[in-house]
């Protein structure tokens, strides 16, 4: 019998353009946005919590950790794939509310999210970053995580906005384009 070896993480960085804002869609299949912000919220909260651990099931937690990872590979992949990125260019002032975290000028083009994320932490340290926190936040411990660990959920949290805006406005697009398409 014939003995094969999957990586699957090659399949990540192999595929087309598009490939990055399909994971960012697959992630948001399964994981709303809010909720995503919540339990990030959360877990870092009992991250740096001495003496208390978060009273969730395991087995959530691992799979949102599975999901945060995928989630920034895609980020990765976009910012390094999408050349030609649409940047909002109206006028109108954009109210607080909906920036969340993100700057006027990230809202404006979500993809500044992931490069400023990516030019200061590489993937292995996001990675190192939901690991440790995830570690730190399931049992009781005297210490703290070793490493600054609020910048890294800074970025986090904005490439959650940022990925959420890029797959709002690609879908406002395409339907644009298919009324356009249709009304000729």
């Amino acid at each position: 019998m014939k003995n094969t070896n999957t990586d699957f993480e090659d399949r990540f960085w192999t595929n087309g353009k598009g490939f990055g804002l399909e994971l960012m869609d697959h992630f948001f299949q399964f994981n709303a946005l809010e909720v995503s912000k919540e339990r990030l919220s959360k877990i870092m909260k009992y991250a740096v919590k001495n003496h208390s651990w978060i009273r969730e099931d395991p087995a959530v937690i691992f799979q949102f950790h599975q999901s945060m990872r995928l989630l920034v590979r895609a980020g990765h992949l976009v910012m390094q794939k999408e050349r030609k990125w649409t940047v909002d260019t109206r006028p109108e002032k954009i109210a607080p509310s909906v920036l969340g975290l993100l700057s006027e000028k990230e809202y404006r083009n979500p993809l500044l999210v992931f490069k400023k994320a990516f030019s200061e932490y590489s993937i292995r340290e996001f990675d190192y970053f939901m690991s440790g926190i995830i570690y730190f936040s399931m049992g009781a411990f005297k210490n703290l995580p070793e490493s600054n660990i609020v910048m890294p959920y800074i970025h986090t949290v904005k490439m959650l906005d940022a990925a959420h805006l890029i797959l709002q406005r690609r879908r406002e697009k395409n339907m644009a384009d298919s009324h356009s398409g249709s009304g000729s």
